[in-house]
């Protein structure tokens, strides 16, 4: 299977799960993949992640986290560059999700990272995904 947008594909594979239910799901790691997981973690809308690597494939399981009555942690989960349309952003554009309750995810020259990380850092960057 050609995987053209892992990006998406992790966020997708995220959203299904937890709408299934799921306790946790299996997604084709590569390092973006995996830095985008460890901010999700850090701001506390996964539990954890085991990263497996058996020979040149690595493949990461990310255990989602629920809150009462078995209700998702993550209600939205939207991707907003893509291969096709690249949206970039300054620092002081990066926007607030839902008011701090939900976070951006960029792409910057120093890493991976939040958006309130980035705004504290003054790095714009590629505007990956919005969470919330």
């Amino acid at each position: 299977m050609s995987q053209s947008d892992p990006v998406a594909d992790f966020l997708t594979r995220i959203r299904n799960a937890q709408r299934a239910g799921h306790r946790y799901v299996d997604i084709r790691a590569n390092k973006l993949v995996q830095k985008m997981a460890d901010v999700l973690k850090e701001a506390n809308f996964v539990e954890h992640i085991l990263v497996r690597t058996e020979g040149v494939n690595q493949e990461m399981r990310v255990f989602l986290k629920y809150g009462p009555k078995r209700r998702p942690i993550i209600s939205t989960l939207r991707r907003v560059s893509s291969p096709g349309a690249r949206r970039y952003i300054s620092a002081d554009r990066i926007p607030s999700i839902r008011n701090g309750l939900g976070m951006v995810i960029l792409s910057t020259s120093q890493g991976v990272m939040s958006g309130q990380k980035a705004r504290q850092m003054q790095l714009g960057g590629e505007y990956l995904c919005y969470v919330w």
